[in-house]
């Protein structure tokens, strides 16, 4: 007992430092709020993965914890295209996928938002354009907005979703 306790005396603390909060990240609250404003109701989305690693996906189902609160938005998740205002899409578009991709997108009704999620679906990542792979989702559909990161966090996404909207809606208004 007394080896360890002298061990842990003389190793000290051996976590990270907390990361510094940025100055100019907007609250989650201020998103939400926002997105609320914005839409005016359910903005419901439809997500296909076209290829990833799914390290998009995990941090797109962080968005359901009850931390970033998504139902509590206005924001949920549907399973057909035909109710989906929004289509968000992860990984660089897989040749398999290609056809998969361009039906649940000519599905969606219009006005329909694109958003391209991750380094794979903002530039086809380390994938790239290949024999099996279409690379970016920008090459086989429109997309609106992109989301950079490998993988992205949940606020950048929830931030992304709310930019899409926020940048459309405000150019049909005019």
């Amino acid at each position: 007992m007394y080896n360890t306790i002298s061990r842990m005396m003389r190793t000290g603390l051996l976590t990270e430092p907390l990361p510094a909060v940025e100055e100019a990240a907007p609250t989650l609250e201020t998103l939400q709020q926002g997105l609320l404003r914005i839409v005016g109701r359910a903005l419901c989305i439809r997500h296909v993965d076209a290829g990833s690693c799914n390290g998009c996906e995990l941090e797109i189902q962080a968005l359901n914890n009850p931390y970033y609160n998504l139902e509590g938005a206005g924001v949920k998740f549907v399973a057909s295209p035909r109710h989906a205002d929004l289509l968000l899409v992860t990984g660089p578009v897989s040749v398999n996928m290609e056809e998969a991709l361009k039906r649940t997108y000519d599905a969606i009704p219009d006005p329909k938002f694109v958003v391209a999620v991750g380094d794979c679906g903002a530039c086809g990542g380390v994938f790239g354009t290949s024999y099996a792979s279409r690379g970016r989702v920008a090459n086989v559909i429109p997309v609106n907005y992109t989301v950079a990161g490998c993988p992205p966090s949940p606020t950048a996404i929830l931030r992304g979703i709310l930019q899409t909207v926020h940048s459309t809606s405000s150019t049909t208004s005019k």
